[in-house]
């Protein structure tokens, strides 16, 4: 089967997870930019899972672009990307409504780490279909993705001591993925 219905799908739920971590922002009851103090970390915290989605989003409709079919495993794995996706505005409110204490910051770490898994995973199912040789030429090693899982790895142990350091390796990784991969623009275009 082609990749448009499963991409349709998984740009839907993924514009319903961002609007679901922005209606749970409150405003504050100052009327001063003073009462925007208390919300910083709150801010904060949607600002970088607003980022990762916005990451997610972009990447998987590039996956999707190069690939030219999917399969059952394809689709399951896909969702098993989705429900990681799908927990990220719990551990985003946690996080900033605690302001980056230990176990919030942490359980964050590892809703991103299982994610990063996740489309690991995707991206192994689609290569293994013989019908995806563009999608293998393009992918190559994957750097950025070993590189970022070794971060949440690295993140979450260290939010056990300082909350805003670990926080500060997921926007490392983060940054990282803002640089345009064009791994997979460079090989369609070539095509």
């Amino acid at each position: 089967m082609t990749t448009s219905r499963m991409e349709a799908f998984s740009d839907a739920v993924i514009a319903i997870i961002m609007t679901i971590m922005v209606l749970e922002l409150r405003p504050p009851h100052a009327a001063s930019l003073a009462g925007l103090r208390p919300l910083l970390p709150v801010l904060a915290s949607y600002a970088l899972s607003f980022i990762f989605l916005g990451i997610y989003w972009n990447n998987h409709h590039h996956l999707l672009h190069a690939a030219q079919e999917v399969n059952g495993k394809a689709l399951w794995a896909n969702l098993h990307l989705l429900f990681w996706l799908s927990l990220i505005p719990f551990g985003t409110a946690w996080m900033g409504e605690t302001n980056f204490t230990t176990w919030p910051v942490a359980l964050y770490g590892g809703v991103l780490l299982l994610a990063g898994v996740s489309y690991t995973i995707l991206v192994r199912t689609l290569l293994a279909s013989p019908g995806n040789t563009l999608l293998a030429a393009a992918i190559g090693s994957d750097f950025k993705g070993k590189i970022s899982i070794v971060g949440y790895v690295v993140a979450i142990p260290v939010a056990f001591f300082r909350g805003w350091v670990a926080y500060l390796l997921y926007i490392l990784v983060a940054i990282m993925w803002l640089i345009p991969d064009k791994r997979i623009e460079r090989k369609m275009s070539s095509e």
